[in-house]
């Protein structure tokens, strides 16, 4: 079967409603009642792919606790950081190394941005 690479070729030229094959001879518009030769239909694909992510795109919703960065506030410590003595530091944890050991404290001053870890 041929697929066509045409996206309107299933829909009234006139009004661009989808067309309902009435005989093997013609397909007709439920709407303006304009009609189409039925060879420039019979026989191609129809394929139309929609992902979960243009669904959700579409209609404005994010997945299910997603956050963006700007909505994230990280956890802040009073420790004055080692480049500008700012006064208090965010961080992050991670398990950097064997489940026996202790995680591994990334610092970040939200005043000039030095980062440093510590662990």
């Amino acid at each position: 079967m041929q697929k066509s690479r045409e996206s309107g070729f299933l829909f009234c030229n006139m009004c661009s409603t989808m067309l309902i094959l009435k005989s093997s001879k013609y397909a007709e518009c439920p709407l303006c009642k304009t009609t189409r030769n039925a060879q420039e239909i019979i026989g191609k694909d129809i394929a139309n792919v929609v992902s979960d992510e243009d669904i959700r795109r579409e209609l404005g919703i994010s997945l299910f606790g997603e956050k963006t960065q700007e909505d994230t506030e990280l956890p802040k410590i009073k420790k004055a950081c080692e480049k500008c003595q700012h006064p208090e530091l965010v961080y992050t944890t991670r398990q950097t190394r064997s489940a026996d050991e202790g995680q591994t404290t990334y610092y970040t001053c939200p005043n000039c941005g030095h980062r440093f870890t510590e662990g």
